[in-house]
């Protein structure tokens, strides 16, 4: 009789454990939430959207894509740094992960501690557009044109931080001039006064600028890859025109709350990886000038991206003389 208690302390203790265990097993119980650190429809919205519906079905529930915006998109990645580590709250965020750490005095995360890497997503090339009615109509001549007006040339971006500004940076350092920068809250607001020629110039992702290449709405010049877009094959590069080397590539990553449990992390890698398999979502990105980087959708390659990518742009901000706000 005196065992008893102990037997039925050990079978209580079992039972929470297989629980436990089984609570784990079971995730995702309920919808994820994929925040995304930008507006809703600008370029990185628009990958989230659809890797959100290609990660459905191997997950069993819904992602939810959620906009939290501000600050050059730390707020809405320091946001899922905050979150609770059970896997319910991801980020999907641009290389900006690796450039707020420069940018800002205190961007609300550290982007070796805060976070546990899922994984690559898509690299998407720059393309350097400007309104319609702008004089220069080669990537030549859009040299030569800059070189020749910079004080009356606007250059818009959409805040920094952001990938237009980061292009824009790197443009504007190779080019050796200094132009007038007029920073907007958002893609949106940038391309709209693009098209509304309020300013002349713009460097945004394929995955933004595509559908206005497409349709005349805008005067495209060069991409920033180091070799040509398929859905943009007219277009030279930069390295081609006579900037070698000249490359940006907007590369998106996953991330996870530091100490997220390894089944979880492991269901989410899984999730992404199908999901980045997915005929639909393939398709959907090269429409958009997207590569999709199923090689490097792992914790190893995202975590070294980083690695190589924060002094890379730190460089350069020094060099340019941007200072961190």
């Amino acid at each position: 009789m005196t065992l008893l208690p102990r037997t039925l302390t050990a079978l209580l203790a079992a039972s929470a454990l297989f629980a436990a265990g089984a609570a784990q097993a079971e995730y995702p119980e309920r919808p994820v939430t994929m925040i995304v650190p930008f507006a809703a429809g600008g370029p990185t919205d628009n990958v989230a959207r659809s890797l959100a519906e290609a990660m459905r079905p191997t997950l069993g529930q819904s992602v939810v894509v959620e906009n939290k915006t501000g600050a050059g998109g730390t707020i809405g990645t320091s946001t899922v740094g905050r979150a609770e580590p059970d896997g319910y709250t991801v980020l999907l965020m641009h290389l900006g992960y690796s450039t707020a750490p420069s940018l800002y005095k205190n961007p609300g995360y550290d982007p070796d501690k805060t976070f546990a890497p899922i994984g690559l997503v898509v690299d998407v090339p720059m393309t350097i557009i400007a309104r319609e009615d702008f004089p220069p109509n080669n990537i030549n001549e859009l040299v030569e044109y800059i070189k020749a007006n910079k004080d009356k040339i606007s250059l818009a971006n959409a805040g920094i931080g952001a990938a237009s500004h980061l292009c824009g940076t790197m443009l504007v350092d190779a080019l050796g001039v200094d132009l007038l920068t007029i920073p907007y809250k958002g893609t949106a607001p940038a391309m709209n006064d693009l098209l509304g020629k309020q300013v002349d110039l713009l460097c945004d992702q394929t995955t933004n600028t595509s559908q206005y290449i497409a349709a005349n709405k805008v005067k495209a010049y060069a991409v920033t890859s180091l070799k040509r877009v398929p859905t943009l094959p007219n277009l030279p590069t930069m390295d081609e025109s006579g900037f070698k080397g000249f490359e940006v590539g907007i590369w998106h990553g996953m991330w996870v709350p530091k100490n997220t449990p390894q089944p979880v992390v492991d269901k989410l890698v899984k999730s992404l990886q199908a999901g980045m398999a997915d005929p639909k979502f393939k398709e959907r990105m090269a429409g958009l000038g997207a590569e999709v980087l199923n090689d490097e959708a792992n914790p190893q390659a995202l975590d070294a991206k980083v690695k190589q990518q924060v002094p890379q742009w730190a460089g350069l901000f020094k060099k340019a003389k941007i200072e961190a706000q």
